[in-house]
């Protein structure tokens, strides 16, 4: 087979959609879509949310590609690229997550700063039984920070490493994480948009090869009910003019030694913690994951080397100083969790936001906070639509899409649970 094009964008709903394209059209720098894809839910209903023109004739809209960014794929005689959404007129489409992170990138810029960022990405691995339920991955002798037949048995992670050094991805880590059969995958620091298109593009690897083995590799926050949660955290950094880490106020890190920068970002996340639940934590599922007491970003905190706060500042300074927001899970699209993860941070820079103390207790029987994220998808959309800061930084358009879109999804999940909650998501995340 001639070798052929997987153009692709990743949605508001955080799946990836996409076209085939011959040999012929890989010069080519553009294709057409569907816009009212982003009136389209996980069981296909079609809506006529804000944006999506459903009722206006379900016109098109166009992915463009620079050509540079097309990269070799996992598949055979495949390769792959991520683009940009325009409109009809040819204007940056409002609806687009990955241009919602572009102008966040362009807003730290007009600081002299440019955003670096580190995802780490939590998943479990689930089998079909002899009746077709999907179950946990028989891993018996899995542990944290396992490694080995052991943790994986069929050794599906080994081939994901492998394609991952293929595609020129930068891992940190593989690891075995707390609850078996769960694992953690990270990528190492690179600028903004480059850094989510590789996890963009390795989540989705990661998913079809494990599938080749019979494995089901879900980053539903919460999938086995009795189990732990699944996270996507979001690691970020500055790099200044000089090239240096902006957010380093010297050779250590931690608490005692953090510049005005950092407390202006940890300030901005906080002043809007309520809000951005509803961006980066936006599925029902998510919230049996964001509760107190379960390292997962609830309360509106901060502290040091504690995985038990919502935003962590490193204890490692110099060239390694970074903070890590925690609530974020990877039912979100990346482009918009890390375009709101950077615009909160940078709107506690700009206006000047104060920092409270930061968080004295373990996080299981005591906690300094005393507010949290809502307790469901419902009330957190109502704080992220109250939050109109926020959502004017992370873009208008796309906020009042991702609410609609939310509010039909609280009504279709209202009555789910258990198995039926993991089989809505499942597929799709």
């Amino acid at each position: 087979m001639k070798t052929r094009l997987r153009a692709m964008f990743c949605d508001h709903l955080s799946i990836m959609r996409g076209k085939y394209l011959p040999n012929s059209k890989i010069g080519d720098d553009s294709t057409r879509f569907c816009r009212s894809v982003f009136g389209t839910h996980y069981d296909r209903d079609l809506l006529d949310a804000p944006g999506s023109m459903v009722k206006q004739g379900l016109p098109d809209m166009e992915l463009k590609w620079l050509h540079d960014d097309i990269r070799d794929s996992w598949h055979a005689s495949t390769k792959v690229v991520l683009g940009n959404l325009y409109d009809d007129e040819g204007q940056p489409l409002a609806l687009c997550p990955r241009w919602a992170l572009k102008r966040a990138v362009a807003d730290w810029r007009k600081h002299g700063l440019t955003p670096k960022v580190g995802i780490e990405l939590e998943a479990f691995a689930l089998q079909a039984d002899d009746r077709g339920r999907l179950m946990p991955y028989d891993a018996p002798g899995g542990v944290v920070y396992g490694t080995g037949p052991f943790a994986d048995p069929l050794r599906f992670n080994d081939r994901i490493w492998a394609m991952a050094d293929d595609m020129g991805f930068s891992l940190d880590m593989i690891t075995a994480e707390f609850d078996s059969p769960q694992f953690e995958y990270t990528l190492t620091f690179d600028d903004a948009v480059k850094a989510v298109d590789d996890i963009v593009l390795f989540r989705l690897m990661a998913r079809e090869v494990a599938l080749e083995y019979g494995i089901v590799l879900t980053f539903m926050p919460k999938p086995v009910a009795e189990a732990g949660g699944s996270g996507m955290h979001i690691n970020f950094s500055f790099t200044d003019e000089a090239g240096g880490n902006a957010l380093s106020a010297g050779p250590r890190g931690g608490p005692a030694h953090m510049n005005d920068l950092a407390r202006g970002c940890l300030a901005g996340l906080l002043h809007h913690h309520k809000g951005l639940a509803g961006l980066i934590a936006p599925t029902a599922n998510s919230y049996m994951r964001l509760q107190p007491g379960s390292l997962s970003g609830y309360w509106q905190n901060w502290g040091g080397d504690h995985r038990n706060v919502t935003t962590r500042i490193s204890s490692e300074g110099g060239a390694k100083a970074r903070l890590e927001h925690r609530m974020a899970d990877a039912s979100a699209n990346p482009y918009t969790a890390v375009a709101a993860v950077l615009q909160a941070a940078r709107l506690g820079l700009e206006n000047g936001h104060q920092l409270p103390p930061m968080e004295t207790g373990d996080g299981f029987d005591r906690t300094d906070a005393r507010e949290g994220t809502a307790v469901d998808l419902k009330g957190a959309v109502a704080d992220l639509e109250r939050d109109t800061v926020l959502a004017g930084a992370v873009g208008l358009e796309l906020v009042a899409n991702h609410v609609f879109m939310k509010r039909k999804e609280v009504r279709k999940t209202r009555d789910l649970e258990g198995d039926g909650m993991r089989d809505f998501y499942v597929h799709f995340i």
